[in-house]
């Protein structure tokens, strides 16, 4: 790459479907309100709707009129990282002309890395929490864990569309050693199998494996819910090559913004888990 031939919107693109591929909770979130943001310290105001109540009617009777009930909240965008990298010119005379394009996708893992970490911490305010312990010694109650998360999500009238759970790598090991993957439903498309972490379907949850889970104590949190419990918004602002003063050679700079909230905690429940 060099300066001559870069052109913002397209390296912009490749970071993104970069950033998109390499994610996990971002994938198993609520992004509607992505297109409202554009800079760091924005805000969303988001509406959720009350309950309807549904009632009886009788021939030539009157029926009573609702007025909605709703409640706000705001989406705010708190977070803000960059990146700035350079290939030295003899490095890029010397080396695959692609130099650059493999380090912008490292760049879009590290950023995906970072913002999976910030959502992973929602955990803290999910409705429910389903504990198991000892699943290196009782591997079946990976299935149990998953079972227990259902109910809980059930038992709130959760609707199953949408559900996901996120466990860590040593839950998906139970999982193989308890035969559960034999019993997965539903065929993997090619848009998930570019998806970091995607491992597939069982009791109506979309699973994906991370390393980005939080602990508490000797145990790890997942979670498990469905995609309109979290909102999330990102953007990649701003992207730049320059040549830096006293080097020879070609750099880039960007910047990463986003934000998440909790907006149905009854949609989400805290997968408490531990090895052995």
């Amino acid at each position: 790459m060099s300066l001559n031939n870069f052109i913002p919107t397209i390296w912009s693109a490749r970071l993104y479907q970069t950033l998109k591929n390499a994610h996990v909770f971002a994938n198993v979130v609520n992004r509607d309100y992505e297109g409202e943001i554009s800079s760091y310290g924005d805000s969303v105001k988001i509406n959720s709707i009350g309950s309807i109540t549904v009632g009886d009617y009788a021939k030539n009777g009157t029926i009573n009129l609702q007025q909605i009930n709703s409640a706000q909240s705001t989406l705010e965008i708190t977070e803000a990282k960059y990146f700035n990298f350079m290939v030295d010119d003899i490095d890029k005379a010397q080396n695959n002309p692609k130099v650059m394009d493999g380090a912008m996708q490292e760049a879009g893992f590290a950023l995906a890395d970072t913002a999976d970490s910030f959502l992973a911490a929602f955990q803290s305010d999910a409705g429910s929490t389903v504990t198991h312990a000892t699943l290196d010694t009782n591997p079946e109650e990976s299935y149990d864990a998953l079972a227990d998360a259902a109910l809980a999500l059930d038992e709130n009238n959760v609707p199953r569309e949408g559900r996901f759970a996120v466990v860590p790598p040593f839950f998906n090991k139970a999982m193989v050693l308890a035969g559960i993957f034999e019993t997965l439903s539903g065929t993997i498309s090619a848009e998930q199998e570019k998806m970091n972490g995607y491992v597939g379907q069982l009791l109506g949850f979309d699973i994906w494996v991370s390393n980005n889970l939080e602990t508490d104590g000797g145990a790890t949190v997942g979670i498990a819910g469905t995609r309109k419990a979290i909102s999330y918004a990102e953007q990649i602002l701003d992207m730049e090559a320059y040549r830096p003063e006293n080097r020879f050679a070609d750099a880039v700079k960007g910047l990463h913004v986003y934000g998440g909230k909790v907006i149905y905690p009854n949609a989400l429940v805290r997968l408490v888990v531990t090895a052995g």
